[in-house]
């Protein structure tokens, strides 16, 4: 730890610029939430809201940042509150317009948090109010060194720090702490943290001597951290006579009272000072040297307010070791409701924002020009703004396409299970040294072997920044895995902690954009622990991330492992996300499609992530040629294992594992209804997807031809019936009864599985043959009632 003082000063040009765009920094985040919520017209009576409170805190850290300390090839992820600070840096830079701000949290208008894909200004890394945005830069940090190592930059530039500048409140999410933790697992560098410490959150002032548990946090894992406490103002008064005793009253004072006496101001501070410390010799004689405004710019001068103590501490950075600034900052500094407990989403009223707009020197007409009542030359701060570093950024990078082959190399035998197929896929793609395997990298928490990433990992091995022997392959005792670990491994080893997974598919998804290499993500995750990151997967795909998920094994299926290693509702988790294809395969030869299909729909301009949903239940598989069409129809969703005939009263429909008894119910009632159909189901979403599509592009007047899910139903009569059956929720398909009006009679898990065999789980959960076969009949004496 270090607390930094009495540093070479700044240069008296560059802290003028500085001052001066910081001033506009906070005046534009202000007037933008004010003119959100006071001056635009409003259509539905909703508050539109803002933190005018959060973004004050971080005005000189981000003006610091932006417009002197910052890198081209730095990457920040931004406190999400404070969003409009970094638009209006944006707007400064001259990369956000001013529509754009005047319709802040609007449709079309700079996001209400940072947003790659939905703001306009080249947002480097999104976030939200669950400090998934820090853990973030902390993996890209990861990747940015496997890029470098592995040599895929498109030039070796210097490598860049990822920033996050984040509230302190975000240090209550769990996932912070998986991330450190897996951070100090990997060595990771050029990563700085830079914590606001406001000591404010939503609903209430944050704990005294929180700062010393975040300081022993991260000095735990290895970084450096540094706090940033006084300000010059204080560190001046420091040194006169009392001033010893005022630093230990500011260390010693309560948050809560901290924050109270900054919103009642200098007369509430000398009273309170007096009464507590006044007798101590030099006191009454150093309070008087200040009227009651000066008293309160000396107790608010916190460190985190002064461009000098910041620029300093961010100057002096000259190691990759990872860094923690803890900036003691105020809640609303500068703002009319400073300190205030209430402040987190309070808006300064018209009459306060009047006060303000005199305060900083802004005409009427003019609150959006860029430098009115900055008192500094047009030009001058022009030319700062040109000359900072960060504002020569390149923007995003971009990457060619990785060529893929025609085919993978794959041919599944007489019995094997999905799960097998996808590690016997990967394991091909491992032997060879094609473009394909060169840009693959896995990733699994904890679960390689148990999810058959093992054969890969044996032929590419693990990444790690040092080279590190097998010990149990230099002691010469046997294993299947040979796990070596250097910095041309291909494989990514987690801990436990399915968060941490889904960030760093998240930053190995955006390799090409963050580091102008591109990558093939593949990751495996037991499928009912998708759940146990979901918050993080939701944020991966919400940035536009590319990569390939495996959620393996999947079901009841998985029956003697019971039911808190069993999935239910997954498939409807796959359909539901957007930025996601998920598909659930029944046979071995559909996972070399999909999975080939998958790494190109990775690289297209409108393409996204996969998710296929596998199983470890071994089946007997088709023997059978993909042709053309079958490969079309299996892509596009599903395809007909058995045509239905033309006057067919029923149907049977499946997806994944349950493939076996369906067939077998099938080959019983085939015996008594001649040319009852059986349909295999690849990807409901696919054909969810692409229904919603057509009927609302037909709603708006448009000819569209029959979509795959219409062209496949529509080979049935109207009146026949549908039987459809997954290892999942069985909503996941039932809806395919209002494709071509069909009545659905849906089968499927909707409770929590328990340890069992395949036979007996089935059973309970009305998804055996038996199960199958009834509620045939069931449909089969419905259709009978209603045709009488």
């Amino acid at each position: 730890m270090s607390q930094l003082v009495n540093r070479p000063a700044v240069a008296p040009e560059t802290l003028a610029c500085l001052n001066a765009l910081e001033r506009k920094v906070l005046w534009l985040s202000s007037w933008m939430v004010h003119n959100a919520n006071h001056l635009r017209p409003a259509r539905d009576g909703l508050k539109v809201g803002g933190h005018q409170a959060s973004c004050a805190s971080v005005a000189t850290l981000m003006t610091a940042l932006y417009f002197d300390v910052l890198g081209s090839n730095d990457r920040v992820a931004v406190k999400p509150h404070a969003s409009p600070v970094f638009h209006a840096i944006q707007y400064l830079f001259g990369n956000q317009t001013r529509d754009k701000l005047e319709d802040f949290r609007a449709f079309g208008g700079a996001q209400s948090y940072p947003s790659r894909t939905k703001d306009s200004d080249d947002v480097d890394i999104s976030t939200g109010s669950v400090g998934l945005g820090v853990g973030m830069t902390l993996f890209a940090s990861m990747v940015q060194d496997y890029v470098r190592f592995h040599k895929l930059a498109p030039d070796q530039r210097p490598p860049g720090r990822m920033i996050a500048v984040m509230g302190d409140a975000e240090l209550d999410e769990g996932n912070v702490f998986e991330a450190l933790l897996e951070g100090w697992k990997h060595d990771v560098r050029n990563l700085w943290w830079i914590i606001d410490y406001n000591r404010q959150s939503l609903d209430r002032v944050v704990s005294d001597r929180l700062f010393q548990k975040i300081k022993d946090f991260f000095q735990a894992v290895g970084w450096k951290v540094v706090i940033l406490k006084y300000g010059r103002r204080q560190q001046a008064a420091f040194a006169k006579p009392g001033g010893e005793a005022l630093r230990q009253w500011i260390d010693d004072c309560p948050n809560e009272l901290y924050c109270a006496l900054t919103f009642k101001g200098g007369a509430a501070w000398r009273e309170r000072l007096t009464q507590d410390i006044g007798h101590v010799a030099g006191i009454k004689t150093l309070l008087a040297g200040y009227d009651d405004d000066g008293l309160q710019d000396l107790m608010t001068n916190l460190a985190g307010h002064d461009m000098e103590a910041v620029l300093e501490a961010l100057r002096e950075v000259d190691t990759d070791v990872p860094h923690c600034f803890i900036a003691y900052t105020i809640k609303g500094f500068g703002l009319p409701f400073a300190g205030h407990k209430d402040n987190h989403a309070g808006i300064m009223t018209e009459e306060q924002m009047a006060d303000f707009r005199a305060a900083m020197h802004v005409d009427e007409g003019a609150e959006w020009s860029r430098f009115a009542g900055l008192g500094l030359d047009e030009k001058t701060l022009e030319a700062f703004i040109g000359a900072a570093p960060f504002n020569r950024k390149p923007g995003r990078h971009s990457a060619p396409a990785v060529p893929l082959p025609d085919a993978l190399p794959f041919r599944p035998g007489p019995r094997m299970s999905t799960q097998e197929a996808f590690g016997r896929i990967l394991n091909e793609l491992g032997k060879g040294d094609s473009d394909l395997s060169q840009r693959i990298v896995t990733t699994s928490p904890d679960v390689t072997v148990s999810t058959n990433l093992g054969g890969w990992v044996n032929q590419r091995g693990i990444f790690d920044r040092a080279d590190r022997e097998d010990v149990f392959r230099s002691e010469k005792v046997v294993s299947m895995q040979k796990w070596s670990l250097s910095r041309n491994g291909q494989h990514i080893e987690l801990g436990i902690a399915e968060n941490n997974l889904f960030l760093l598919l998240a930053a190995l998804g955006l390799s090409d954009d963050l580091f102008g290499s591109r990558l093939l993500p593949v990751g495996t995750v037991y499928d009912p622990f998708i759940a146990r990151g979901l918050d993080a997967l939701t944020y991966a795909c919400y940035q536009d991330a590319r990569f390939m998920l495996a959620g393996t094994p999947s079901g009841i299926t998985l029956a003697p492992e019971g039911g808190a290693h069993q999935s239910v509702g997954t498939p409807l988790l796959g359909m539901g996300q957007p930025g996601l294809i998920s598909f659930e395969p029944a046979f071995a030869d559909e996972v070399a499609e999909i999975m080939l299909w998958g790494f190109g729909h990775l690289q297209e301009p409108d393409g996204g992530a996969l998710y296929c949903r596998l199983s470890t239940r071994t089946i007997d598989q088709p023997e059978r040629e993909i042709d053309a069409v079958l490969r079309h129809d299996l892509l596009s969703g599903g395809y007909w294992l058995a045509e239905p005939a033309p006057d067919s009263p029923l149907a049977l429909v499946f997806s994944g594992a349950i493939a076996p008894e369906v067939q077998e119910a099938h080959a019983a009632l085939a015996e008594e209804i001649p040319g009852i159909g059986l349909l295999a189901v690849t990807s409901g979403d696919r054909l969810y997807g692409d229904l919603m599509a057509a009927t609302q592009a037909r709603a708006q007047g448009e000819a569209v031809p029959p979509t795959h899910a219409e062209t496949l139903l529509g080979r049935l009569p109207p009146e026949a019936a549908l039987v459809t059956v997954l290892d999942g929720h069985p909503a996941a398909l039932s809806w395919l009864g209002t494709v071509a009006g069909h009545r659905a009679y849906p089968l499927g898990v909707t409770g929590f599985g328990e340890s069992g065999d395949i036979p007996a789980l089935y059973a309970k959960h009305r998804i055996d043959v038996d199960a199958i076969l009834d509620m045939a009949a069931l449909a089969c004496v419905d259709r009978a009632r209603r045709r009488a």
